[in-house]
């Protein structure tokens, strides 16, 4: 089987992207996001991947034709692309959670793909003012002060039109609870927290008592178990809407049980409703009260369905998906996709090898000491100022399609100056940390021009900062070529050399790629970096 999954780096994306590359019967899997991912980490490295944005500001036949071309000739489609943030833009989240489903659906018919699996929600129902498990045929009209849930409602209403039109597609509807992983951590505290609210609190114990609505009950469950009720409905052709959920109800005092103390204060829910909605006011918390409306008011899911058709059964409760989540959130866990990117970017994997040495390392009398430590120790200078650009750049852009190579681009330089570290004990040359001292005040400083704008980063900056780290790297390839020149003297391998000058110029391919795109945007009335940029999964 060939699955395309739109929206493939998410959290669910992610797991079904694991789950369906571990099933014998799938023989391929594309995915397709507006953000690709880093193709070199997993478990993005084992599927292909196509860059295509399904809200795309261009009339919808130039999209479906996209699309069609993508879908065509695979044997399901699975549609994950959603977007939750900025959540203050309500025609956006309109075009992508709507009309892209809408969009991927036309396409799916186009293309004759025979299957077309989508992510719907608990939140497309209907409320309930009980604990009463709801199968799949409770009304799917929504909550209507969540936009998230008129969404999902609405999305419900595109996938009926297509059933009616094209009865020779089969089209599922997931409708799980709550989705948690570690892996996620990160990407739920950007969508619904924000960066004011002391999250780190969660790890265990550190909560004096847990302040919840009164009445609160939750269900949930982990990312891979919803991904292998995805996998069992995409291997067997199923149709319908599918519940998904752990056996566990979770109360107050479960939640506060997890915490690890067991003491849970129960706030009256208007009380609550009023504390969200002042938060939200203040930019304090990205999410508004609608997101707490659904909580209060989504039915109980009865997974019956699910498990009796096609053999599905969670192998995690709901108690240990939200352990897992809190302790994601606690040490700031994450994955190498823009979605899931982790608080602090990690190690990318590539980074340079150890000093290589071809005989005594050492600056023979050949050549003037002095000299060539002052010019070997600017370069490390550089090198000090270019990591530190590059940290900058990377957290500023996170919210571009380019924050997964920042991210590495960043890591590879943090290795280049442990190497040119490493170098220069080697040769016995000091570094005259004064220099390091003043390259970072240096760079400190350069942050303060305000381009126009007093309490935000103006969109010139990305397009200048490009230029001088691409300017920093070709004269870091011009120090490579000079110790390449001299390597056989100095003791180095020439061959390492080479491979640092090649790391160098797929380093400026990404500074030109990322310039292109900073640049178009830049000078632009109301598109701003990262505006166009959608959460898929």
């Amino acid at each position: 089987m060939r699955v395309v999954i739109v929206g493939a780096t998410g959290n669910v994306g992610t797991a079904v992207l694991r789950s369906l590359l571990a099933e014998p019967r799938v023989t391929s899997v594309l995915g397709v996001a507006r953000r690709l991912p880093d193709r070199t980490a997993e478990p993005y490295e084992h599927a292909q991947w196509a860059p295509l944005d399904v809200a795309a500001e261009e009339p919808d036949e130039v999209v479906v034709g996209r699309l069609a071309e993508v879908f065509r000739g695979a044997d399901a489609v699975v549609d994950l692309a959603w977007l939750i943030q900025p959540n203050r833009e309500r025609e956006l989240l309109r075009r992508t959670n709507v009309e892209g489903t809408r969009r991927v659906a036309e396409a799916v018919a186009r293309a004759g793909v025979p299957q077309l699996v989508v992510a719907s929600s608990v939140g497309a129902y209907s409320p309930v003012d009980d604990d009463a498990p709801r199968g799949e045929d409770w009304p799917t009209d929504g909550i209507p002060t969540s936009h998230y849930s008129v969404d999902k409602a609405a999305q419900e209403r595109v996938l009926d039109e297509l059933e009616a039109a094209h009865p020779e597609v089969a089209v599922a509807r997931m409708r799980p609870a709550l989705v948690f992983q570690a892996d996620a951590a990160q990407s739920i505290v950007r969508y619904f927290v924000g960066p004011l609210v002391p999250v780190r609190l969660l790890r265990r114990g550190r909560l004096p008592a847990l302040p919840l609505p009164a009445g609160l009950r939750m269900q949930a469950a982990h990312a891979d178990d919803v991904a292998d009720a995805y996998r069992r409905v995409i291997v067997e052709r199923a149709r319908g809407a599918f519940n998904v959920a752990a056996d566990d109800l979770l109360r107050g005092e479960d939640l506060a049980r997890i915490v690890d103390h067991g003491r849970v204060v129960e706030v009256p829910p208007p009380a609550v409703r009023a504390a969200v909605a002042a938060a939200y006011r203040a930019r304090v918390v990205r999410a508004d009260p609608g997101w707490l409306d659904m909580a209060m008011g989504v039915p109980v899911l009865d997974t019956t369905r699910l498990r009796t058709e096609l053999g599905w059964q969670p192998r995690h409760t709901a108690a240990e998906a939200v352990a897992e989540l809190l302790d994601g959130i606690a040490v700031g866990q994450g994955l190498r996709s823009s979605t899931l990117r982790p608080a602090t970017p990690r190690p990318a994997g590539t980074s340079v090898l150890p000093l290589r040495r071809r005989g005594d390392v050492g600056i023979p009398e050949t050549l003037d000491r002095y000299l060539l430590g002052l010019y070997l120790s600017d370069h490390f200078t550089g090198a000090t100022a270019g990591l530190e650009r590059a940290e900058l750049m990377t957290s500023s852009y996170a919210d571009t399609p380019f924050h997964a190579e920042l991210a590495e681009l960043t890591e590879q330089l943090r290795a280049e100056r442990e190497l040119y570290r490493d170098l220069l004990d080697a040769l016995g040359v000091p570094r005259r940390r004064y220099r390091q001292a003043v390259a970072w005040l240096g760079e400190r400083a350069g942050r303060l021009k305000l381009n126009g704008r007093v309490t935000e980063r103006s969109p010139m900056t990305a397009v200048l900062e490009t230029e001088l780290m691409r300017g920093a790297v070709l004269g870091k390839i011009g120090g490579y070529r000079t110790l390449r020149e001299h390597a056989d003297e100095l003791g180095l391998d020439p061959a390492q050399l080479e491979e640092l000058i090649d790391l160098a110029h797929g380093q400026i391919d990404l500074l030109d790629r990322f310039h292109a795109y900073a640049r178009e945007r830049a000078f632009r009335v109301g598109r701003p970096l990262g505006s166009d940029d959608v959460a898929e999964g």
